[in-house]
């Protein structure tokens, strides 16, 4: 149960960044330290977080959460079948993106949340994927 009423719970969520979050602009700044030159406002499919210029590569950086990170996702509890579906759809959508990206004659790189603990692992795996 909810301990917040619709309203409250609305305002709450609608408050949730969705752009320039700090995950984002770790790897920002991680691209700039390497001098990689970046654009920020895609319109490719599934708009990715980041689009290395003159590369066709891009960055999408996930949360465990919502995109199901096979090391740190866990089923919720409460209301199962409705994060179930949630979950599950925004599995497929990103195979679906990722596809379309790679047609598209995109290199697509994903930086899960977790990975932002350790920076000189994620500096080493950006290297190692530009």
């Amino acid at each position: 149960m909810d301990v917040l009423s619709k309203s409250q719970r609305s305002y709450c969520m609608s408050r949730i960044q969705s752009r320039h979050t700090s995950p984002e602009r770790n790897v920002r700044q991680i691209l700039r330290s390497l001098g990689v030159r970046y654009r920020l406002d895609s319109t490719l499919p599934g708009k990715p977080d980041i689009k290395i210029v003159g590369q066709n590569t891009v960055i999408f950086i996930d949360g465990c959460f919502w995109h199901k990170c096979p090391r740190h996702f866990h089923e919720p509890k409460n209301n199962a079948l409705f994060w179930q579906k949630k979950i599950e759809s925004n599995v497929l959508r990103d195979k679906i993106r990722r596809k379309q990206l790679r047609t598209l004659g995109y290199k697509v790189i994903r930086i899960w949340e977790h990975e932002l603990r350790d920076i000189t692992v994620l500096f080493d795996k950006i290297v190692r994927s530009l």
